[in-house]
């Protein structure tokens, strides 16, 4: 026990040396939020997002089922790096022919390239303080949002932070602007404590969400979230939702924005996750005319490449409709002939909506 307790120490500390500011370590357990994770699942929360539904040899969802999905493991080492930036919002943010990127893309490298390279060292220095037979019959693998397990829950009983009512995972000192990594290990290491809920009666998340996507505290339904349906939904979006959507054309920000513990939330001081040049509020007449080749480039290496060119360019259709802005009227009108029949569906509402609504904010 003495030593799994070393080890887990020379793990945190190691984590640190890799940049990483949280660090900690879960058991393997059926704990009670992987039942939440299966009734969302069965109750079609999880959108078209259908790697999330998938299932190990035994039949079980993967992600809700580590323990038979790989038997293996037996601790989580769970690390978390903070992306907010000393630059949060631009001079440009309130300007009708602008969109909105959420913050965790604005970066020069994609989240999930900088947190594996640093979980990689972590897992390099593990194995060489263990050394000899130690070393080859240790089992590792790290994981950034693509592991066959729900990465929050892990979190929480890491004593990374608590799972807020915006479902997100919240820092008592750092606020919910943190990237997770997974270590799994078949190494036996000493637990830490579970975070103690501190979101209290608070709601502001909630009354905040402009598509009601938090459909109580703790519930997200993906299929109203805006950061779902303008990154992982491929196809048309509802056409009641798309008002609430405002000018969000890659992500969603709001519900950590009006967080009470973001207030003091530090900078991150990571290269990495500095403000790509363009990213932050992006201009929606280029957005929706951009060809293959400059969102080839002007992406390369981004996390925005997740929406594809067609998705980023319906989003920002829908933005204009959003706009309250008329001098998009030409250039939606060109676009209903788009040769994206989503595109042109998109703009055909937009233009509709120009008409007749005034801007939602």
């Amino acid at each position: 026990m003495k030593q799994n307790v070393q080890i887990t120490s020379f793990v945190k500390q190691a984590a640190g040396q890799a940049g990483f500011e949280l660090a900690g370590v879960a058991p393997v357990h059926d704990f009670g939020e992987l039942d939440r994770f299966r009734e969302w699942i069965a109750a079609g929360r999880a959108g078209e997002m259908q790697y999330m539904e998938a299932r190990n040899d035994s039949g079980a969802l993967q992600r809700a089922s580590l323990r038979s999905t790989l038997p293996w493991v037996r601790s989580v080492i769970v690390c978390a790096i903070n992306y907010n930036t000393a630059q949060p919002y631009s001079t440009d943010v309130d300007d009708p022919q602008r969109g909105w990127i959420s913050r965790y893309a604005w970066g020069q490298q994609d989240y999930h390239e900088a947190v594996l390279e640093r979980l990689r060292a972590v897992e390099g220095k593990l194995r060489g303080a263990l050394g000899g037979s130690q070393t080859t019959d240790l089992q590792a693998r790290c994981y950034v949002d693509t592991g066959p397990l729900v990465e929050r829950v892990y979190a929480k009983y890491a004593g990374i932070g608590w799972i807020g009512k915006n479902t997100c995972i919240l820092n008592q000192k750092l606020g919910s602007w943190l990237f997770l990594g997974v270590i799994l290990t078949s190494l036996e290491l000493e637990p830490d404590l579970p975070a103690p809920d501190r979101c209290g009666t608070c709601t502001r998340c909630i009354d905040a969400c402009p598509t009601d996507a938090l459909v109580a505290p703790y519930q997200l339904d993906a299929n109203r979230c805006i950061s779902y349906l303008t990154i992982e939904k491929r196809s048309a979006i509802a056409e009641d939702i798309r008002p609430g959507m405002g000018h969000e054309v890659f992500g969603c920000d709001i519900c950590q924005d009006v967080c009470p513990w973001n207030r003091k939330a530090p900078a991150s001081g990571a290269a990495e996750f500095q403000p790509r040049e363009g990213l932050v509020n992006p201009a929606l007449e280029w957005l929706a005319g951009i060809t293959a080749e400059e969102f080839r480039e002007k992406f390369r290496g981004s996390a925005v490449r997740r929406a594809k060119r067609s998705g980023l360019r319906r989003n920002a259709v829908i933005a204009m409709g959003n706009s309250g802005d008329r001098r998009f009227e030409p250039l939606l009108e060109k676009l209903k002939t788009d040769e994206d029949e989503v595109v042109a569906e998109s703009a055909e509402w937009a233009a509709k909506r120009l008409l007749s609504e005034a801007p939602p904010w």
